[in-house]
């Protein structure tokens, strides 16, 4: 459904963020991205809504073409792919209702945008923030929720824009381990029981192997491992961390 060719990403400050890059994506599939910070995760995620632009290569979304072929090209691609980030990008004054709502902005045009939005995309947003256990937060400010809260908010602005694609850059890594469970459960149901193809980056091995349909382990700006959940073991993991691997295991275990 997704897939980067031959995808090259070298920053401005001549940093190589990404190697030479050929991976796909299966339609419907909760796909990890596995690696420690710097190691091409983000990189890589954000070049598949073209918020990086790579050096080289291309972006293809199956029966469309490249999301890079025009400027419509992109506006269509992003209009179908909701973003989660690791700090939410909420706006705190405003009610839980009205950052979901924040969603359903790309659906219309820039004049319909300004004026309020239609009594359908209130309808969204609720039910979307009811998918994350929220529907009775949703007037309340959302600088007064919990980090966990405030995430699970971002996940029904994302939901609410109706997409076909989820990509979730480190969603978890600010939340407490007993909230990340639950918080990427929500993530990973939501799109399981949408049909919605997830590429989420973590540096958790425990959470990759209890979510992932698919692992792709990054190193250095390589993908240096691809398989599923039970494929990673030590051999990969020592690939993929390093010297860390030994420890990151236990802790899986």
């Amino acid at each position: 459904m997704l897939s980067v060719k031959d995808i090259e990403v070298t920053y401005p400050n001549r940093v190589a963020a990404l190697l030479k890059t050929n991976v796909s994506f299966g339609r419907g599939k909760f796909v990890v991205l596995l690696g420690m910070s710097g190691a091409g995760k983000s990189t890589l995620l954000r070049t598949l809504n073209g918020l990086v632009r790579p050096t080289k290569g291309d972006v293809i979304v199956e029966g469309r073409g490249s999301i890079f072929a025009s400027g419509a090209s992109l506006r269509a691609h992003r209009r179908q792919t909701g973003m989660v980030f690791q700090q939410h990008h909420l706006i705190g004054r405003l009610s839980a209702l009205g950052n979901v709502l924040m969603g359903r902005i790309s659906a219309h045009s820039t004049i319909r945008s300004v004026l309020p939005l239609p009594r359908t995309d209130r309808l969204l947003a609720l039910e979307a923030l009811g998918r994350v256990g929220l529907a009775d937060r949703a007037l309340h400010r959302v600088d007064q929720l919990s980090g966990g809260q405030q995430q699970r908010v971002g996940i029904a602005r994302a939901k609410a824009q109706q997409p076909v694609i989820m990509l979730a850059d480190e969603p978890v890594a600010s939340l407490d381990p007993e909230t990340a469970i639950k918080v990427l459960g929500d993530l990973h149901r939501i799109c399981r029981e949408d049909g919605i193809t997830a590429v989420v980056s973590l540096h958790q091995v425990e959470l990759a192997r209890q979510f992932a349909d698919h692992i792709i382990g990054l190193a250095q700006g390589r993908v240096v491992f691809e398989g599923g959940p039970d494929e990673l073991g030590p051999a990969s993991l020592d690939t993929i961390y390093k010297a860390s691997a030994p420890r990151l295991l236990e802790a899986a275990e």
